[in-house]
């Protein structure tokens, strides 16, 4: 991404001087058009826990083209605290069970069960599961429409209850150029529809066209896109300054095995800076910013 940020200079931000309801509803995306499938999606989460003592969660869902499902845990920088398991029906004995890790003087013990686990077409479970991370003895993590349950038989009313916030999430995406994708801006916030899509010359237009809308509202419109690839231009949602960048020069320059990548990222209004990279979330501790990365191929 660090490449990303040398193109964007900070009097290229371009921000808008009212709220969303001052985009046109005009979204130009077909109903018959079928979105491209998510294959992983990666949640960085940062837990606080009762002493003041903060540790970064990774949980990454993944799905391979045979269909097999897979997740992944990782705590802090450390690479040898890593949990994987393979929910393909082969290892079914896998899919319940908890273990027990160390990272960083934290123990780490995780709960999960994905046995009875419902998938859509991406490589989260919609319902049907729960997992459950405990810091120190500490509720840590909490995912699932069964982890209330869990915690309940598993756990005692005493048991303290870290704080829990997602920070970061990224999507990785392929087949068409139709992106659909949900997001919550911050904690009191409501929960978006995000609707990014490139239109070209089947489609009647001489020239390709970048299109990305929030609630059927269209923020941005980006004309001759193969000259357009990169850029960037700063909207509200929430009440909240939120950076979208695009960085499309792959699907031109790299058809068959690049990607383009589009950055949502909220920002304090006092903050001119294009913050990209997450060591300076973990910097600067006292600000709760979000960021949504798509990473999107159009070849699956």
């Amino acid at each position: 991404m660090r490449d990303i940020v040398s193109c964007f200079s900070e009097n290229a931000v371009n921000v808008s001087h009212s709220s969303c309801s001052r985009y046109s509803s005009n979204a130009c995306f077909s109903p018959n058009l079928v979105p491209s499938v998510q294959n992983a999606v990666t949640g960085v989460y940062r837990i606080i826990l009762s002493t003041g003592k903060q540790c970064f969660i990774k949980v990454t869902w993944c799905k391979n083209q045979t269909g097999g499902q897979g997740l992944t845990i990782n705590f802090g920088d450390d690479p040898s605290t890593c949990f994987k398991l393979n929910t393909n029906l082969r290892f079914f004995r896998k899919k319940k069970g908890n273990k027990v890790i160390e990272s960083d003087h934290l123990k780490i013990e995780i709960f999960w069960d994905l046995s009875t686990a419902k998938y859509d077409t991406g490589p989260k479970p919609v319902d049907g599961f729960y997992v459950l991370v405990m810091v120190d003895s500490e509720i840590g993590l909490v995912l699932g429409d069964m982890a209330e349950e869990a915690v309940t038989k598993k756990l005692k009313n005493t048991t303290p209850i870290a704080k829990a916030a997602l920070i970061s999430r990224q999507e990785h995406c392929s087949g068409s150029t139709l992106y659909s994708t949900k997001a919550q801006f911050c904690e009191t916030g409501i929960v978006h529809d995000i609707l990014i899509r490139c239109s070209g010359e089947h489609e009647g237009l001489k020239h390709p066209l970048l299109s990305v809308s929030i609630d059927t509202k269209t923020v941005i419109k980006v004309k001759r896109l193969q000259w357009n690839f990169r850029g960037n231009q700063t909207i509200f949602v929430d009440g909240l300054l939120v950076d979208l960048m695009w960085d499309a020069y792959d699907w031109f320059f790299k058809p068959v095995t690049g990607s383009a990548m589009f950055l949502f990222r909220t920002r304090s209004g006092l903050d001119s800076r294009l913050w990209l990279e997450e060591k300076m979330v973990k910097k600067d501790q006292d600000r709760l910013e979000f960021s949504l990365l798509i990473c999107a191929c159009k070849n699956t």
